[in-house]
C-alpha cells in the first residue's frame, strides 16, 4: 500500500491511499469517516494503518494525482533523524574512521519539501550537494526497542534527498547548519508499507542528476541496518508515530568529486529506490520563486 500526504484541490491538507494515478482520500475532510484523523501522522498514532488496518478508514473522494499537490510524506514529524556515513563507499570517500555506532544528526521538519517541489540553493552558498537515501517512517512508537523487534515499528519506506550545504556543514564538526537550510530535505512521493516494499536488501538507492547516475548502491550494503539504527536511536530518545529516519547515503556525493559537482538552479535530481518509488525535484536559487 502506498500512502501520501497532499493538498486537495480546495487547498485543504489531507492524506490517502495511492491507487494508480489517483489517491483515495482517507481524511474526514475529504469525505472519509467522521472522526477520521486529519493527517497521516494522526492515522499512524491511532494505529489505523498498522497491519493492513486501513480497512477501518472509510474511503472518501477519489482525486487524480495530477489535481492534488503532494506534500512531504509526513509533513509534521516530531523528529527527523539522519544517519551519516552509513555506506562504506561514502565513509571512505569522506575519510571518516570506522565507528562502532551510527553517526546521528537531526534535521528540522520545516526543511522538508515534497515530490516535485524545488530544492533550494540558498543565497549563502553555492556548495549544495545531493544525498539520495532510504527513509524509514515509524508507525509504532517506543523506547529502547530491541533490534529483533525493530521492524515491527516501521510503518513504511520512502525516498529522501538529504541535500546538504557543504561549506556550512564543514564550518565546525557539527552538521546542523549545513543540513537545515529551508527547502533542502526532499521527501516523497509517498510511503510504501513493508508488505508491499518487500525485501529491500538487493534494491539499489540510485541518484540521478539531470538523468546521469551519480549514486547507485544496494541497501543491503548499509553499515548499520535499519533494525540496528532503530535500536540505537530509540535507546537515547523515544520514537513516535510519524517520526522519520533517513538512513544514510551511498558514495558518489558531489563534494568528493574532482572537480566538485554542485547542484545548480535549473538542475533536476531524482532518487529512485525500486518498489519504494522515485523522488524527483528541480533545483532553484533562493528568491527565484522559492521560499526564503
Amino acid at each position: 500500500m502506498k500512502l501520501a500526504s497532499f493538498r486537495r484541490p480546495d487547498g485543504t491538507p489531507g492524506f490517502g491511499r495511492v491507487e494508480g494515478d489517483a489517491v483515495i482520500d482517507l481524511g474526514a475532510a475529504g469525505g472519509g469517516a467522521a472522526g477520521a484523523p486529519a493527517d497521516l501522522k494522526g492515522a499512524l498514532a491511532a494505529g489505523l494503518l498498522a497491519g493492513g488496518a486501513v480497512g477501518r478508514l472509510t474511503d472518501g473522494a477519489r482525486h487524480a494525482l495530477a489535481e492534488v499537490e503532494l506534500l512531504p510524506v509526513v509533513p509534521n514529524p516530531s523528529k527527523v533523524l539522519c544517519v551519516g556515513h552509513n555506506y562504506e563507499s561514502h565513509r571512505q570517500e569522506t575519510g571518516r574512521p570506522k565507528v562502532d555506532h551510527p553517526s546521528v544528526f537531526t534535521r528540522f521538519a520545516d526543511t522538508l519539501v515534497a515530490y516535485g517541489r524545488p530544492i533550494v540553493r540558498p543565497r549563502a552558498s553555492t556548495s549544495l550537494d545531493f544525498e539520495g537515501e532510504l527513509a524509514v517512517v515509524i508507525g509504532r512508537g517506543g523506547r529502547a526497542i530491541p533490534e529483533e523487534e525493530a521492524l515491527e515499528h516501521v510503518a513504511g519506506y520512502a525516498c529522501f534527498n538529504d541535500a546538504s550545504v557543504r561549506d556550512w556543514q564543514w564550518h565546525t564538526s557539527q552538521f546542523t547548519p549545513g543540513k537545515n537550510f529551508p527547502g533542502t530535505g526532499a521527501f516523497g512521493p509517498w510511503m510504501v508499507t513493508p508488505d508491499e516494499a518487500g525485501d529491500l536488501s538487493e534494491v539499489h538507492v540510485t541518484t540521478r542528476l539531470n538523468g546521469e547516475v551519480v549514486q547507485d548502491q544496494p541497501i543491503g550494503e548499509m553499515i548499520f541496518s535499519v533494525p540496528r539504527i532503530i535500536a540505537y536511536v530509540s535507546a537515547f530518545t523515544p520514537l513516535s508515530p510519524g517520526d522519520v529516519i533517513a538512513t544514510g547515503t551511498p558514495g558518489g556525493v558531489g563534494a568528493k568529486r574532482q572537480p566538485p559537482l554542485w547542484l545548480r538552479p535549473g538542475d533536476r535530481v531524482e532518487v529512485a529506490i525500486g518498489p519504494v518509488g522515485t523522488l524527483s525535484n528541480p533545483v532553484v536559487g533562493e528568491g527565484d520563486g522559492a521560499p526564503a
